[in-house]
């Protein structure tokens, strides 16, 4: 049978049973099929279910002329609850992805200006960064909802950061990261590490036997360096976890509490929480 002499809702029906990958590849198929692909019944089933109650928490209300439209600018971070939080979606699935600002993680003693900075950064998505001036006792949590997140989905958490030149005593000791849901717990350890310099070479050779020495305190775990992103940040694993489509918290850390040294220069931009690809 030719597909073409279909209806075109249901062409439009069949296609909302794919993903929005094959909606777009369809295109090519023939003027019939694009028109049914680009309908609004197609992309309503791609958008998240909530989708309007995410739309009523934008910052700034968004434009658009269809569902594909809005598909596609929801691709990109937008920033929503008074601009303490981004939204997005995944561009192949649709699945929904956030990240928390700073200013919605909980990070000890962040509140004191001995020990941390609050400031705007015109790299950052956020009205406001905070960097470490220093400190002995590193702690930053962060906490999401899964029923804020695409079901049956496994995703991954990171945390957001860049380093200051000034930075310093962030890798003597890795910080250990956990993800917990329920049960679930996702441990490692990282170290917070931006690339080689001569600095941090002598800092290591002067102090590698205190280093050691403290090293077999911490916890054992998949080991994790900071990588960098396509915008200029560095992202840091903190584990993984699957939403099976419950209510229950997702609870985010990364901690380095088991030395005594000082360190500073990290600047925290947030926590972000996408799909696994």
């Amino acid at each position: 049978m030719n597909f073409e002499l279909l209806p075109q809702d249901c062409i439009s029906h069949i296609l909302s049973c794919t993903s929005p990958r094959d909606a777009c590849r369809s295109e090519l198929v023939s003027t019939t099929v694009r028109h049914a692909g680009d309908s609004d019944s197609v992309w309503e089933k791609f958008l998240p279910s909530d989708y309007q109650e995410i739309l009523s928490r934008l910052v700034s209300p968004l434009v658009f002329a269809s569902k594909k439209e809005l598909y596609s600018k929801l691709c990109s971070p937008l920033l929503i609850d008074e601009g303490r939080k981004s939204f997005s979606i995944s561009k192949t699935m649709g699945k929904k992805g956030y990240m928390l600002s700073a200013r919605n993680l909980s990070i000890t003693w962040s509140s004191n200006a001995l020990y941390w900075s609050w400031k705007p950064l015109l790299q950052s998505r956020f009205a406001e960064i905070v960097e470490l001036r220093t400190i002995c006792w590193l702690e930053i949590q962060g906490k999401i909802s899964t029923c804020m997140l695409s079901p049956k989905t496994t995703y991954r958490a990171y945390l957001i950061v860049k380093f200051a030149d000034r930075a310093y005593g962030l890798d003597a000791l890795p910080s250990e990261v956990s993800v917990v849901v329920g049960k679930h717990q996702s441990q490692g350890i990282a170290y917070l590490r931006r690339p080689e310099s001569n600095r941090a070479t002598l800092e290591r050779v002067c102090f590698l036997n205190r280093i050691e020495a403290l090293r077999s305190k911490v916890s054992k775990g998949e080991e994790r360096v900071p990588y960098e992103r396509e915008d200029g940040w560095f992202e840091v694993e903190l584990g993984e976890f699957y939403n099976d489509g419950g209510d229950e918290e997702v609870k985010m850390s990364l901690r380095e509490v088991k030395g005594v040294h000082l360190k500073g220069g990290l600047i925290v931009e947030g926590i972000e929480i996408r799909p696994k690809d």
